[in-house]
């Protein structure tokens, strides 16, 4: 009974040890090894039998009486076996190097292998940019559908005013001198914000005061030198 007791102790201990050896290798190989919960789980688990086996084979034989060790000392030396606890102690001890090395490389395979590159999202198509107008600042003023019957004034007299800007001006439906001179406030912002490539022209080179002395038959400097061909 006392033999029995004493059995069910050590392997208890044994395995106690074991467990905490176990719990040890996956903290430190988890923590500080950078491994997978599951790997470092899986080698503590092999690590707990390993050492569980080791000790209780080791620590809790039944040690022999020395009545049996004089018998023994007496018999003729039998043919060398294996022992058996040796061997079992080899390939557990050759299992769990196989186990650490195969979890190594699995570790090592994951850390190398790059994460997929995310698809890059399909850069939105560019949405066509509306007049400033659009958004509610200032009065298109009153335009034509075409030229009047004497034909298109020459907009290039206007200080500020080229060809391109001439042909702007046209397909916005101004074409005379008067309609220029007409715009209010208002409306010179409008044109300000819908001359593509020229905002803010009309105010910069005061355009309205200009085509009033147009209008009206008189000359300025600036279109003295357009009629003498002296700009264009």
């Amino acid at each position: 009974m006392e033999k029995s007791s004493s059995k069910l102790t050590c392997a208890i201990t044994c395995w106690g040890i074991a467990a905490l050896f176990g719990a040890v290798v996956a903290a430190v190989l988890i923590s500080m090894s950078g491994w997978m919960f599951l790997q470092g789980a899986f080698m503590g688990a092999v690590g707990f039998v390993v050492l569980g086996v080791l000790l209780s084979l080791t620590l809790c034989r039944d040690l022999p009486h020395l009545s049996e060790v004089r018998a023994v000392s007496r018999a003729p030396a039998p043919t060398a076996t294996p022992n058996a606890p040796s061997a079992a102690r080899t390939s557990a001890t050759m299992a769990a190097a196989a186990a650490m090395d195969t979890g190594k490389a699995d570790a090592t395979n994951s850390a190398a292998a790059p994460a997929p590159a995310p698809k890059a999202a399909p850069a939105p198509k560019p949405t066509p940019s509306k007049p400033a107008a659009a958004a509610g600042e200032g009065t298109k003023p009153a335009a034509l559908t075409a030229a009047r019957a004497g034909g298109a004034d020459d907009l290039k007299r206007i200080k500020g005013v080229g060809p391109k800007l001439e042909q702007t001006c046209n397909s916005l439906g101004f074409y005379h001198f008067d309609q220029i001179a007409a715009w209010t406030a208002d409306e010179v912002a409008w044109v300000d914000q819908n001359l593509v490539g020229f905002k803010g022209r009309v105010s910069r080179d005061d355009w309205v005061a200009q085509a009033k002395l147009l209008a009206s038959g008189g000359e300025t400097e600036f279109s003295k030198k357009v009629d003498k061909g002296d700009v264009y």
